[in-house]
């Protein structure tokens, strides 16, 4: 028999919908798995009352069915405005912070019926891909909990895998989805910039760099998921129409689709060589599904890529925590990466970012070409494994050192500059114990083939089930 939390999203859902189990059962085993896991991870805060949440769990037993979530827990990442839920973006400023309306994408979620429970832990306005903060405290990884869970989305992706939710949100927007997902055993999905509307706030058109999206134990999950929160926005001038459900459209023969494997870059990325055979080895399952797979090298110096990314990244950052640079008692509570990346967007001229722009131009062309060739390519998720929570970033990487907080996960940039899909799967594990990932990108809006190749790949490897991390033992009766 199988734990209530050892269900996914979709097999919670289906018990739900026939009556096999009750939301207060669900809710129960939920919490029951907070109460034991969370001491060891931090991944879950602003956790509301218990009698409350059983209250809920209960009305939604008696209520009719709102959607596919309906009486689910669910918990949101905080840097997503919840209604009545402290929302603290992880930082000492908003410490105190509880919105009065939710969040465009917390909306959906909860209107798709999810009860939501509390919040899951990020870094510091989602700086930095190490989910630590001077509000809540650093998430470790439920691998080893010595070791990093990654971020910004590390509480999310933490309480993923050690079953404290069955389904999450993040956002990415230099990894923040996938380098959680490789560090915590799960799925992470960066969708086509545009298919998850931003929120109908602040600047809207400059900034194209970040996404939200869904975090999961299976490739279904994320699909379901990506239905419940993608859809246009009347007030976002970027957001693309809804399309056909991407939960019905995962089946299907993958063999013919051609893939290529970009490694290290020919070296420019310091990888962890452990990492690198892994990652060469998930490629080879779909190999072994019938897809041809091709190593290769783009026509285009990567270090172009870094030049634009370090322009137009600080220019966004800059332009959204500028009111709080602008502010003495806030700027002495802003951690020092967010005073570089203020600082370092407010010395960028206008030249310096058209010429960055005409980078991610050419990039953009290049990856065009390349996809005419393949149906998708593959880099790593990270270029190291796991590293001690007690570190805020690496220093160095294979020898190499790292010259700003973020050049460690230099090898998520070719996606976020360019806002094509990306997912990120599970590619095993090292010698020490913890996990690895790839991520499987594709052309742009081609999501629903990247989700149609995950799938195929989870049915062949479920890494999450086949290796839950040894946290602690489930306490609660089997669910199923």
């Amino acid at each position: 028999m199988t734990a209530i939390t050892d269900l996914d999203a979709t097999a919670l859902s289906e018990a739900l919908a026939t009556g096999r189990l009750s939301s207060v059962e669900v809710m129960t085993a939920f919490l029951d798995r907070i109460e034991a896991a969370n001491p060891t991870v931090n991944a879950i805060v602003s956790l509301r009352e218990r009698d409350a949440l059983i209250a809920e769990a209960a009305a939604a037993d008696r209520s009719p069915r709102k959607g596919w979530l309906h009486g689910i827990p669910v918990a949101i990442k905080d840097l997503v405005e919840t209604a009545g839920i402290r929302t603290t973006h992880g930082s000492p400023i908003f410490a105190d912070n509880i919105p009065t309306a939710d969040d465009v994408l917390a909306a959906r979620i909860r209107a798709a019926g999810a009860i939501l429970i509390g919040k899951t832990n990020a870094s510091e306005f989602g700086l930095g891909s190490h989910s630590y903060n001077r509000v809540f405290g650093v998430t470790r990884n439920p691998y080893n909990p010595a070791k990093s869970a990654g971020g910004s989305s590390g509480g999310a992706g933490a309480a993923l895998a050690s079953r404290m939710v069955p389904v999450a949100d993040g956002s990415d927007m230099m990894g923040s989805l996938r380098n959680p997902a490789a560090f915590n055993n799960v799925y992470g999905f960066r969708p086509t910039y545009g298919l998850v509307s931003a929120d109908p706030v602040g600047e809207l058109f400059l900034h194209q760099l970040s996404t939200d999206g869904p975090m999961a134990r299976s490739v279904h999950d994320l699909a379901r998921l990506l239905d419940t929160v993608a859809g246009p926005h009347p007030q976002v001038p970027h957001s693309l129409p809804r399309v056909a459900p991407f939960a019905n459209r995962l089946d299907g023969s993958i063999a013919g689709k051609r893939i290529g494997w970009l490694g290290d870059w020919a070296g420019h990325y310091p990888v962890d060589p452990e990492i690198l055979t892994l990652g060469r080895a998930a490629v080879g399952v779909f190999e072994e599904l019938g897809c041809a797979v091709e190593e290769i090298v783009p026509d285009l110096d990567p270090t172009t890529l870094w030049s634009s990314w370090l322009t137009l990244r600080s220019f966004a950052v800059s332009s959204s925590l500028g009111v709080h640079y602008d502010n003495p008692a806030q700027r002495d509570l802003l951690k020092p990466e967010a005073i570089f990346e203020t600082e370092t967007g407010r010395a960028r001229s206008a030249d310096d970012i058209r010429r960055a722009s005409l980078m991610r131009s050419q990039w953009y062309a290049t990856l065009a070409r390349l996809f005419e060739r393949y149906d998708a390519l593959v880099l790593p998720s990270a270029q190291v494994f796991p590293f001690d929570a007690d570190m805020t970033w690496p220093k160095s990487v294979c020898g190499r050192s790292m010259s700003t907080y973020h050049q460690w996960m230099e090898i998520v940039v070719p996606v976020s500059l360019v806002g094509v899909p990306a997912l990120g799967l599970p590619a095993g594990f090292g010698s020490s114990g913890l996990p690895a990932g790839i991520q499987l990108f594709g052309p742009k809006h081609a999501d629903a083939a990247i989700l149609q190749l995950g799938e195929a790949y989870h049915r062949a490897t479920d890494w999450p089930g086949k290796r839950p991390p040894q946290l602690v033992p489930s306490r609660e009766p089997s669910g199923l």
